[in-house]
């Protein structure tokens, strides 16, 4: 049972990767376009155009989340909605590798993990996917499963990828808390009933992560609670 009546058991963390187990996203962009020079609103009115919540069903980027189109044909098709700063286009050849490959790891995020690992905390990764190569030398080890949406075919926050992670946990919603840095997909893990944390920086999460597993306080390094 849980350490009182009003903290719930919990018997795994789903976490997502980029944006949470990595620096933010907009850190990377910014840093591709500026090298790049690319006109930082082309790629903006993309995103909105195929992400934002009012965006409809089957946009490139669900395709390319959902396995349904390649990396190489979503590269070229953004490259089409991108513009350097002298009005020239964007080389779509790894495109999104290219952004990609200036997103870091979150060393403290990472540690994070592992301190529930040795809570005895079970832990799962639960990624919508861009085509890009996940850096399983650094990630090996810290998680019990994973799935990635391009390999499944779901994309968060489809409720049935929630629902795909949990049956491979054999766990219920209520015993998992779901760690993403996206309001509606932290949205859909709460209406399924997962405790759900929207990931904005590592103290805040590691703090709310601690109330619902109170041993990770017990279990903090030495002189601080978080890198």
């Amino acid at each position: 049972m849980g350490s009182s009546d009003s903290t719930p058991e919990i018997r795994a963390a789903i976490f997502d990767y980029g944006g949470v187990l990595t620096t933010p996203g907009r850190t990377a962009i910014r840093a591709w376009t500026e090298h790049e020079r690319i006109r930082p609103e082309t790629f903006s009115a993309a995103i909105k155009d195929w992400l934002s919540r009012n965006a409809p069903a089957g946009t490139p980027i669900h395709q390319l989340e959902t396995g349904e189109i390649s990396a190489d044909e979503f590269d070229r098709t953004l490259a089409k909605r991108l513009r350097t700063v002298d009005d020239g286009p964007v080389a779509p050849d790894g495109l999104m590798g290219r952004m990609f490959a200036r997103m870091r790891s979150e060393p403290a995020m990472l540690d994070l993990v592992r301190r529930l690992r040795d809570c005895g905390v079970r832990t799962a990764l639960l990624s919508n996917s861009w085509g890009n190569n996940y850096p399983w030398e650094l990630l090996d080890g810290l998680f019990e499963c994973t799935v990635i949406s391009g390999e499944v075919g779901l994309r968060k926050p489809d409720p049935r990828i929630y629902e795909l992670t949990l049956d491979r946990l054999g766990l219920t919603a209520g015993e998992a808390v779901f760690v993403d840095d996206g309001a509606p997909n932290v949205a859909a893990a709460e209406r399924l009933g997962l405790h759900a944390v929207l990931h904005t920086d590592v103290d805040a999460t590691l703090a709310r992560l601690t109330e619902l597993v109170p041993a990770l306080g017990r279990n903090a390094p030495q002189g601080k609670e978080s890198s």
